[in-house]
């Protein structure tokens, strides 16, 4: 029984059921005491009258006389009415013989009056004769003050008795009626009042099952409505502070998210709180894995593990760099820093990690660029120097020698030259600089041409290229990158492959872009070195590619050039069986 309408009208009902049976029983008892006195009070009357009729000498009379005296005072239904004398011997009586009536001396009526020297006597009882109770009243004949003789007057109840059940049974309907009428209406008021209360509650609920969207929509008037007021105003009020906590999560999780560093919350205890994508990357493990953990399990590294106890323990910030091996080699910047609560307490450390290997990669790659390039302008700036310094010392003088010189200065600017235009060439395109214009152009066509130019070179070497066959192939592409794609790959092969060998040009027709192989019989390449060749100065071979008047930057111009048309580069090569490039362009730019 939860609801609180039906508690208030259940007391309710039990109360007025209650209040009106007590009524019933008051009224019916009053009803029954104001009948028996009206009864009583008659009697008594009656008992005057017969006593003032009845002389002392009737008394001494003969008894037939006076039977019929006594008979002739009331019809039948009238109260009864018997004369005793002193010793309880009935003289006369209304309704029956006096000769066949037993001694009344013993009767309550008469005991009282004649022994307690009453002027009246009463006495209530049930008559085994007639079945129902009978009031008997009694007062005395007296002869110079002296009790002679009793006149007794008795009457039936069961007139009343049926008054009184007729009573209770209209007390009852009335009652009953009172009853259900009263409680209908209980129910209506207790309804009234208790709706707003279970809106309220209702309300309060649903607030606590976080709906703050919920209103108490009741009209209610006094406290009730102040209540109302007061819990729609705590409801607008938890809502709009929900939605700000929400929009700030929302904001503090997409910042999280799309975080390229790693970031990580520790508890006091050392166990992982929370880490963000960036952080499952770098450590190699999910968030639900990692979550619970201790730092020093989950993060597999114990330097990054030393400086989170340190932070901890000493509730200072550290910036530091940490060096991690699982599940790959990476140099991590680390900033770790205590988070404080409210009262000062430390609530964990809050640990920042941002790959830096490709940084420190890059810086290590421009350092030996600078050395490369001066590695590579070095000797040929000191052979120019030389050899104009020995001319300048008097060879100039000799014509052979001056022309061997000359020829070799000339030689070694030229390198030169293809140096400085291949490294200002690469910057452009790294820095994107040369304008990209692709147009419908025909592979097949440029491969052709390309391979056209460098026939004298296939001709020194004696080398055999295949070509792909002359069906054409559109696609969307630059066509002056393009062929120095493709004339760079040649002539790298060309370099490479001995002489009498081969090479093959290969074109695969797909259906949204195409391949290109360009394969020879050539040196190959050690599987340590292939991860480095598209660096720009590598040389898989130094010596013979610096003879070979080679830059070391013609696979990283290649490289740069298939990746500005949204292609991609591969290699697959064997040592001293010949390398294959395959060059994956899609037919559409966009």
């Amino acid at each position: 029984m939860n609801k609180l309408w039906l508690k208030i009208s259940l007391r309710f009902f039990i109360l007025l059921f209650l209040v009106l049976i007590a009524i019933g029983f008051f009224i019916a008892d009053m009803m029954k005491n104001t009948y028996m006195d009206m009864t009583r009070n008659q009697l008594f009357q009656d008992a005057h009258i017969v006593s003032e009729f009845i002389n002392t000498n009737s008394l001494n009379e003969d008894t037939n006389r006076l039977q019929k005296k006594i008979e002739s005072f009331y019809a039948e239904n009238q109260p009864r009415i018997t004369v005793i004398d002193i010793d309880g011997k009935v003289l006369a009586d209304s309704e029956d013989n006096p000769e066949n009536m037993e001694n009344h001396a013993n009767r309550p009526e008469f005991k009282q009056l004649i022994k307690g020297h009453k002027k009246k006597a009463e006495s209530i009882r049930y008559s085994q004769t007639l079945g129902y109770n009978m009031m008997y009243v009694a007062t005395p004949i007296k002869d110079q003050h002296q009790i002679i003789g009793v006149i007794r007057v008795a009457f039936t109840l069961q007139n009343i008795d049926h008054a009184i059940q007729k009573l209770w049974v209209s007390l009852g309907i009335a009652l009953g009626i009172t009853l259900i009428l009263a409680t209908f209406i209980a129910i209506r008021l207790s309804k009234g009042i208790t709706r707003p209360i279970e809106d309220i509650i209702q309300v309060a609920s649903r607030l606590t099952e976080k709906d703050y969207s919920s209103r108490v929509r009741a009209k209610t008037k006094g406290e009730l409505d102040q209540l109302a007021i007061a819990i729609n105003t705590l409801a607008k009020s938890l809502q709009h502070q929900m939605e700000e906590i929400r929009e700030n999560q929302q904001k503090l999780t997409g910042v999280l998210e799309n975080m390229v560093s790693g970031v990580m919350l520790i508890q006091p205890t050392g166990r992982i709180a929370l880490v963000n994508p960036a952080m499952e990357k770098i450590i190699g493990t999910s968030a639900e894995q990692l979550t619970g953990k201790l730092h020093i399990e989950a993060g597999k590294s114990f330097g990054l593990s030393q400086l989170i106890d340190r932070s901890l323990k000493e509730v200072t910030s550290i910036h530091d760099e940490v060096h991690m091996y699982f599940p790959t080699e990476r140099i991590l910047d680390t900033h770790i820093a205590p988070y404080v609560g409210v009262n000062g307490d430390i609530k964990g450390v809050i640990t920042v990690l941002h790959d830096i290997t490709e940084i420190r990669r890059l810086e290590k790659i421009r350092s030996e660029f600078v050395a490369n390039v001066s590695h590579e302008l070095k000797t040929p700036i000191t052979s120019l120097k030389g050899f104009s310094e020995t001319l300048l010392d008097g060879a100039m003088h000799d014509p052979e020698v001056t022309k061997s010189f000359l020829t070799i200065i000339h030689d070694e600017s030229e390198r030169l030259h293809r140096l400085i235009t291949d490294i200002l060439h690469l910057s452009k395109i790294e820095q994107h600089q040369i304008p990209f214009h692709p147009e419908p152009l025909d592979v097949i066509k440029v491969i052709y041409e390309t391979v056209e130019t460098m026939q004298e070179e296939l001709n020194k070497k004696q080398l055999t290229i295949t070509l792909p066959e002359e069906d054409p192939v559109i696609i969307d592409a630059e066509k002056d990158r393009l062929r120095q794609i493709i004339l760079n790959l040649i002539a790298n092969a060309i370099t490479y492959t001995p002489e009498k060998g081969s090479i093959e040009i290969k074109l695969d027709d797909e259906e949204e872009k195409i391949k290109i192989h360009v394969k020879d019989s050539g040196i190959g390449i050690a599987k340590e070195d292939l991860p480095r060749i598209f660096e720009r100065f590598y040389r898989v071979d130094k010596a013979r590619s610096r003879n070979s008047g080679g830059t070391g930057l013609g696979l990283a111009i290649v490289k740069h050039l298939v990746e500005s048309h949204n292609g991609a580069i591969e290699v697959d090569s064997e040592e001293g069986k010949g390398t294959e490039f395959t060059i994956i362009l899609p037919k559409k730019q966009y």
